[in-house]
């Protein structure tokens, strides 16, 4: 019986080792803004970009800021996926390729998700404490996000 467990412990760490191969490519544009990015798209006030960064721009670019675990499967498999899916859903990187009715409508969803407290997910800023947003910054974001917005819509 001992040995069984052992042999199954012992394959168990292979197959651990073995998995950490696999490394996929990271989201990383080397620091290139490029000009859809939201910030060369809008002039976004300094206090506004340094909560998006630290707070969005990890899911939500082609930019994000690998944590140490990252290197570390099943971790890196789990960010990847979340990374996908929030570039699918917004990506600020590419914002100023939207059309201004596709902007408008991610700018209303941004805030709606903001005030519901549904952004930044809770399993992230479980580990990315600094990414929770006070009270003062949520306004400031949703502030800015709203005046864009109606200045999108005012062009219409």
């Amino acid at each position: 019986m001992k040995s069984i467990i052992s042999k199954t412990v012992l394959i168990g760490f292979i197959l651990f080792l073995l998995v950490q191969l696999y490394q996929p490519s990271r989201n990383i544009d080397n620091g290139q803004i490029l000009p859809q990015h939201i910030t060369k798209v809008y002039k976004v006030p300094d206090n506004v970009q340094t909560i998006l960064q630290t707070s969005c721009f990890d899911c939500h670019s082609n930019n994000t800021n690998y944590p140490w675990y990252s290197y570390i499967q099943p971790a890196r498999f789990f960010m990847e996926e979340h990374i996908e899916e929030g570039k699918e859903n917004l990506n600020f990187s590419e914002f100023g390729k939207y059309s201004k009715r596709k902007q408008e409508n991610k700018l209303k969803a941004i805030v709606k998700q903001i005030k519901s407290n549904e952004m930044p997910l809770s399993s992230y800023t479980l580990i990315h404490r600094n990414a929770v947003l006070t009270t003062t910054q949520k306004e400031e974001v949703i502030d800015w996000f709203n005046k864009t917005e109606d200045s999108l819509s005012s062009k219409h």
